[in-house]
């Protein structure tokens, strides 16, 4: 499921991102995307190709990984990212939800890294888990 009012443009700093036609509400799904779940040794082989960069690690042990169907590979990355994403093991896919309201022709982002690190005076701090 892709809300019909989402889109993919280029964005001349990022590459191609999604986008919105309309706004979107705060806690809105926008998107439920099925996964295609690769094991450790398909995984080893992905991991040495330029799609690396557009897989997600699966599973509670984060050994295996997933290709996501959809739009989900095409989310660019923000720390600050105003939706997130959540992995259902079971069923195989990938939800994307707004974190907050969304404006019309606004890009949507979710947060790769899944924690937001800052840099203090004292090191390197890990705040929360983002998703």
């Amino acid at each position: 499921m892709i809300l019909p009012i989402l889109y993919i443009m280029d964005n001349a700093h990022r590459g191609r991102g999604v986008f919105t036609t309309e706004p979107i509400p705060e806690g809105t799904t926008i998107e439920i995307a099925p996964v295609i779940v690769l094991n450790e040794s398909d995984r080893a082989i992905v991991d040495t190709t330029l799609l690396h960069d557009y897989i997600f690690e699966w599973g509670e042990d984060e050994c295996k990984a997933a290709v996501a169907l959809g739009y989900v590979s095409i989310y660019n990355h923000s720390i600050d990212a105003n939706c997130k994403y959540d992995m259902d093991y079971e069923h195989r896919t990938i939800q994307i939800q707004t974190k907050r309201s969304i404006a019309a022709d606004e890009e949507l982002f979710i947060n790769y890294k899944g924690m937001v690190f800052r840099i203090s005076l004292f090191g390197l701090k890990q705040n929360k888990l983002l998703k």
